[in-house]
Parts: structure tokens; C-alpha cells; sequence
């Protein structure tokens, strides 16, 4: 398995990522999709923290937009979960709120957010934003798929030189 290269500034790979925007108000959905549509991303939807758990656990997303006030699981007990599952915890997360005290960006900050926008979202901000995170993601991936390489490098190096010696 040798590591796949990317493409110039990681545009390839932007382009290749599934994002789940998660929010109970169909008129937000509708809006952070539209604002996405330049990236030319895979953007799947959820309409609340359950839905959203469950989309993830089918199909891991490259990163996740997530709404803080939701109906039957809120969007800090949704990073919560994400972020202490070993399986989902590098999956970037940008909480999109309307809560602009400093207790409610602790209590993102506890959860294992990695980003904060407020709303009124502006579009500038949500895709210069989302195109970082996915960098690193892509990024972090690359590092992860040439750490595994070498270490099967290494153990059949290793293997090798068990064999030579007996």
C-alpha cells in the first residue's frame, strides 16, 4: 500500500469529501448546502442528533457542521459522543450556533468541538473555515496511511532478517 498523493493545495481531495450538515431547521439545512455547493463536496443531511449519530455510524463523514439547539439529542451531547468514540473522534466538527456566551463555548469547547460559527452564518467565513479542517482531515489521513506503510516496511524488513537468521 503506498500513499496516495494529493493533488495541488488539496483540491482533490476537498472535492472527494462527504460532509453531514446537521441542523433541525430545514431553512438552515437549505442554506449551509447552498453555501457548500462551490466545493463540489458530497453533502449528506441530518434533522437532529440522532438522525446524525446514525449517518455517521453507516458512513463516516470528512467532516461535520452540527447545530447546538436540537430536538431529542443536542448538538453538544452529539460531539460528546463523537469525540470519546475512538472510530469517530478525528472527524473534525464546526458547532454552527446562534449562542454567543462564553458558557456556551466552554461547554463546546468540553465537548470536543473543533471550530465554532455563529449565525448569521457568513458564507466567506463557513467555506474558508470548512476548507481548513478538511485540509487537515485529508492531511492527518495522508500522515496515517504513510505511518501504516512504513510500519509494514518495517516488520517485513524485520521478518526478513528473522529469516536470514535461522
Amino acid at each position: 500500500m503506498t500513499p496516495t498523493p494529493a493533488g495541488p493545495d488539496g483540491q482533490k481531495n476537498i472535492a472527494d469529501s462527504t460532509i453531514l450538515v446537521v441542523d433541525d431547521k430545514a431553512q438552515n439545512l437549505e442554506l449551509l448546502v447552498a453555501y457548500l455547493d462551490g466545493l463540489e463536496c458530497m453533502v449528506e443531511q441530518a434533522t437532529d442528533g440522532v438522525e446524525a449519530l446514525e449517518k455517521v455510524a453507516a458512513n463516516p463523514p470528512d467532516l461535520i457542521l452540527l447545530d447546538v439547539m436540537m430536538p431529542r439529542l443536542s448538538g453538544f451531547e452529539v460531539c460528546r459522543k463523537l469525540k470519546t468514540d475512538p472510530e469517530t473522534r478525528d472527524i473534525p466538527i464546526i458547532m454552527v450556533t446562534a449562542l454567543n456566551e462564553l458558557g456556551d463555548i466552554e461547554r463546546g469547547v468540553e465537548s470536543g468541538t473543533d471550530d465554532f460559527i455563529t449565525k448569521p452564518v457568513n458564507r466567506l467565513e463557513l467555506v474558508t473555515r470548512v476548507r481548513s479542517l478538511l485540509r487537515v482531515r485529508h492531511l492527518r489521513n495522508e500522515l496515517d496511511r504513510t505511518l501504516a506503510y512504513l510500519g509494514d516496511m518495517e516488520a517485513q524488513e524485520e521478518s526478513a532478517d528473522d529469516d536470514k537468521k535461522t
